[in-house]
């Protein structure tokens, strides 16, 4: 069993690797004040971005779901990985060695298993580089020659080759201390009748990586005609291989999409290649299937989608590029962006087009052409014979819902014309009321949802060990509460400017804080130490109440207010003064109702002694909350 890291070495990990810069290999990061980044989560699907990383704090917080924590537990959370493997990929990133407690440096044999199948497919890519020098890989530079590759682009590109040979490889990564098991797991390597064999055996190879940049898969091109496999050979599925889950080229591209808020999806290896050598940096394709929902998950959070991202897709103009244009509207209302179709004349893919006709060919092809869904539409009713009513009728059945799914309102209307001018339908206005029936009747159907929000708020405070509120009360729950505010700004003052508010806010007590879930976390940043923890060092300081917190509710709960921004415009020690009076005052108005209320049930004829104890306590309330009423923070 591999020993447990050193804590310095997780530390100086975590001290190492900006949050912001791991978290922007998988989405756009955009200003969101007061030093923080907003994004489209990468854990659930969403319109607009909710999804916050503080560089300052190295924390992050979606709003939406609830997800935050530190670097580590991203990581952790996006590539599901276990805690060494993530201080394992982090620390390799930062050229940092770890040490561990039990046995020395960790063996190689003994590491996470997604780290040791990543480390052999970088070897692996390595290895068919090397080969593609050879003589034997010949027929391999003669192919990408013929198609404009030169040396030069199949180095930017990784592309190697894989000898004929049974084990060459598989020789080659046992030699480097993978075992038979750990070969067949990552794909590499398939059963054959005496031990493992090389799955790819004389093709071109291209690296297929993930959004980070490490290869996690190959697809492999049969250049021989005694080859009796299918032209392209991809990896199997495997733990680190989703065909669903990646893009090629995305490594390469993602940062080009995100400035240019556009991105191309062309449908081969040798497509993405010909346009990024032609200048158009922001294609990617799918690896040998269909563009579906999760490669949308990928590029709404690299264009932090919206109306004006472009998503402009080229196929082939056969049938089958046709058919795969038709199933990719199928997805389309899950873009915000605008999609379009790109067709290059006599139906040349990308790599065809650039030999044919040069780089500003391929330029030309995917500016934006013809939208996506007008594209579906005539291919729709060209289906269909217009010269009869029944054909117009039986037409207009299958086209009005399309147009009915366009976003934009005024858009929708002037489709709509212009469908009842293909279809030859004089009475335009029937089309367009058509249409507009069935965009009520799809808005309809979407309202229908989830459970009321009641219940769920009360499922939230129960997570926090209190009971069930009868109202709307907890985190962020009702905010429009005066009180719940207040205390959210003073939990968020203490925890991200604790300069501000100590040592006041260590004298307030758990009961000045009426929402259960704001209790938990007074508690647990008393149990850190209290705020004064946080004048030293900031990440400690956060660390440590994280770790106080008594469950994944409340630290949750601790890193949403450590990265959400601040109300006021100018935080400072007025601000900060503000917010100690108004929890205080509350408190103090809250005790002097209820005292209020025992003198009243006590009556004149209670024990005297008692009585005037109570009235003593309810006169010195009062004149505190008229001190903090009168002289603000110098009365606390």
């Amino acid at each position: 069993m591999a020993g447990r890291i050193n804590d310095d070495d997780v530390k100086a990990v975590r001290d190492a690797v900006p949050i912001d810069a791991v978290v922007s290999d998988y989405l756009q990061l955009r200003s969101a004040g007061g030093g923080n980044l907003k994004g489209l989560c990468p854990f659930h699907d969403e319109k607009s971005p909710s999804f916050q990383v503080s560089p300052s704090k190295g924390l992050f917080h979606c709003f939406g779901c609830q997800e935050g924590g530190d670097t580590i537990a991203f990581v952790m959370k996006i590539d599901h990985l276990s805690f060494s493997e993530t201080v394992e990929r982090l620390a390799a990133k930062a050229g940092i060695t770890l040490r561990y407690e039990e046995g020395g440096y960790n063996p190689a044999s003994q590491r996470g298993e997604r780290t040791r199948l990543v480390e052999a497919h970088k070897i692996a890519a390595e290895f068919y580089v090397e080969q593609l020098s050879g003589p034997e890989a010949e027929t391999g530079r003669k192919f990408l020659a013929e198609r404009g590759f030169d040396q030069a682009a199949a180095e930017h590109f990784g592309v190697g080759y894989s000898p004929v040979g049974w084990d060459h490889l598989t020789r080659f990564l046992r030699g480097k201390g993978f075992t038979d098991k750990e070969l067949l797991l990552s794909g590499l390597s398939q059963d054959g009748r005496r031990g493992p064999i090389d799955r790819f055996r004389g093709r071109l190879m291209w690296p297929i990586r993930d959004i980070s940049g490490e290869v996690v898969g190959f697809g492999a091109r049969k250049l021989r005609e005694d080859d009796n496999g299918p032209k392209y050979l991809n990896t199997p599925e495997t733990s680190i291989y989703k065909k669903s889950q990646v893009l090629y080229g995305v490594d390469l591209a993602k940062k080009d999409i995100a400035k240019a808020s556009r991105a191309v999806v062309v449908e081969g290896y040798t497509d993405v290649m010909a346009c990024h050598l032609a200048g158009v940096t922001t294609a990617i394709a799918t690896c040998g299937t269909a563009f579906g929902g999760d490669h949308i998950k990928i590029l709404r959070r690299l264009l932090m989608d919206n109306g004006s991202a472009r998503v402009i897709f080229t196929f082939d103009g056969d049938a089958a590029g046709q058919k795969a244009a038709l199933r990719a509207f199928e997805d389309d209302q899950k873009f915000a962006a605008e999609t379009y179709i790109a067709i290059a004349p006599d139906g040349m893919d990308p790599c065809e087009l650039r030999l044919a006709k040069g780089d500003e060919a391929v330029q030309d092809l995917v500016q934006p052409r013809t939208p996506l869904f007008e594209f579906a539409i005539r291919q729709i009713v060209s289906r269909y014979d217009l010269e009869t009513p029944a054909g117009r009728a039986a037409a207009l059945d299958e086209a009005a819902p399309i147009v009915a799914r366009i976003k934009n309102g005024s858009s929708q209307h002037e489709v709509a014309v212009q469908l009842a001018g293909i279809l030859g339908i004089l009475d335009t206005q029937f089309v367009v009321k058509r249409v507009a029936q069935m965009a009520r009747w799809a808005r309809d159907r979407g309202g229908r949802g989830p459970a009321p929000a009641p219940e769920r708020r009360s499922q939230q405070s129960q997570s926090y060990g209190a009971p069930a509120p009868q109202g709307p009360t907890g985190p962020a729950l009702n905010l429009r509460s005066p009180a719940h505010r207040t205390e959210r700004e003073l939990l968020k003052l203490a925890l991200q400017r604790p300069e501000l508010v100590s040592p006041a806010f260590d004298a307030y007590g758990e009961d000045e804080f009426t929402a259960p879930p704001y209790a938990a976390v007074r508690r647990a940043i008393e149990d850190a130490g209290g705020a004064e923890q946080g004048l030293e060092s900031a990440p400690e300081y956060l660390a440590g109440v994280r770790e106080a917190a008594p469950n994944d509710a409340v630290r949750a709960m601790v890193t949403e207010l450590a990265v959400e921004v601040f109300h006021g415009k100018t935080i400072d020690e007025v601000y900060a003064g503000q917010q100690l009076v108004q929890v205080r005052l509350r408190a103090v108005d809250r005790r002097v109702r209820d005292v209020t209320g025992t003198l009243t049930r006590l009556g004149t004829q209670s024990d005297p002694d008692h009585y005037a104890a109570v009235q003593k306590e309810l006169w010195v309330l009062q004149q505190y909350g008229q001190s903090l009423r009168n002289d603000g923070a110098a009365a606390l």
